[in-house]
């Protein structure tokens, strides 16, 4: 793992020392390129900043260098893959662009334009939240009810960047849907736990409304945040917190919730549901969408998921793609019905390139 984190780091500063190096000759006047460089070495120490020292600074300063931080990962992504196509372009000469990126502020002005484009829309795409609707029907009873609705959400990523007012223009989204159970798929705290109960964050949590409550289960950024206190948290706010447990719900259906694979030492789905009555309809929550085949197995009816953010940006789509059999959407495997979500929030700079941010409403009916 330390040969990793090496190998991580070593790549990270060569890629920046690549870019940098580039951009210093693409500026045209010497006295402007020690001021690119300052400004590119703050954006680079910023995230740093905000996750070790974030807690003794005041949380406007946190807020804002963690956003400075976060979204300069994703400027600098896009600002890598510009230029490496631009050095492809240059070395094949498919096109004369030396004049234009070599001591030129037609260029300079042209790449930061597009960047700057991309990412504006990347922006207004992830402050446009989708809602998405699912009709799914399960061969069971569930007591004296008919069909259950609920609404899923996932990965909010509270914290330092989405705050107290931000979280609170979503609750009319969720709220107006008047769910009978609203199901929180992991990751509702960022990294850190401590701005939450600085704001008071709980106050804003607790207005969640549904029939029959608001459940949720732990996420690996809870885990890296702190598990215990996230899970303190929660339940402050009012929220059932189901780690490795079941309920049943109304004596009509029940809702299981795994811990998230952070720990090891986690019941199985088989575990897990043991003691439930197969009769009945059976809704799980397992934060990171793995081992699918588990849910089909032991009959789950209904698994939600998240995690992924379905790769936020692109390229990073085409990574989780890889990395999960399933990582965006429905899915059906034999009578289980599943659903990974992109999630409500986002993690790092709000920008939503090749994804959206969603909500989803399910309809779950029953024979």
């Amino acid at each position: 793992m330390r040969i990793f984190m090496l190998i991580m780091l070593a790549a990270i500063l060569g890629a920046h020392f690549y870019v940098f190096h580039r951009l210093w000759f693409m500026i045209p006047h010497p006295a402007a390129r020690p001021l690119m460089l300052v400004l590119g070495i703050s954006a680079l120490l910023s995230p740093v900043l905000g996750m070790f020292v974030g807690d003794y600074l005041p949380q406007s300063v946190a807020s804002l260098v963690y956003r400075i931080g976060f979204s300069w990962i994703i400027i600098f992504l896009y600002l890598l893959l510009a230029i490496v196509l631009i050095d492809i372009v240059r070395l094949t000469h498919l096109l004369p662009v030396d004049r234009f990126f070599s001591g030129s502020w037609t260029g300079i002005l042209a790449l930061m334009s597009l960047i700057a484009l991309c990412l504006t829309c990347g922006y207004f795409n992830y402050l446009n939240k989708k809602k998405v609707e699912l009709s799914i029907t399960v061969d069971k009873k569930a007591g004296p009810l008919n069909a259950l609705k609920i609404v899923a959400i996932s990965d909010l990523h509270l914290g330092y960047g989405i705050g107290k007012k931000e979280f609170e223009s979503w609750l009319p989204l969720i709220n107006n849907e008047n769910p009978d159970v609203v199901l929180i798929a992991g990751d509702l705290v960022d990294s850190n736990i401590h701005p939450l109960f600085e704001q008071n964050f709980a106050e804003s949590v607790s207005k969640l409304r549904a029939k029959y409550g608001v459940y949720a289960v732990l996420g690996n950024h809870e885990y890296i945040g702190n598990a215990e206190k996230s899970a303190q948290f929660l339940r402050s706010a009012g929220i059932t917190l189901l780690r490795d447990s079941v309920v049943l719900v109304d004596d009509s259906f029940y809702i299981a919730g795994r811990d998230d694979r952070s720990n090891r030492n986690r019941l199985s789905v088989e575990e897990l549901i043991s003691a439930a009555d197969r009769s009945k309809p059976v809704i799980m929550m397992d934060h990171q969408p793995v081992n699918l085949e588990a849910a089909e197995q032991n009959h789950i009816d209904l698994q939600l998921s998240g995690h992924t953010h379905k790769g936020q940006i692109w390229p990073f789509s085409w990574v989780v793609n890889s990395l999960f059999e399933h990582a965006y959407g429905y899915l059906k495997k034999g009578d289980s019905h599943i659903y990974v979500t992109s999630g409500l929030g986002i993690w790092g700079g709000k920008f939503r390139i090749g994804s959206r941010s969603e909500y989803v409403v399910i309809r779950m009916s029953f024979k």
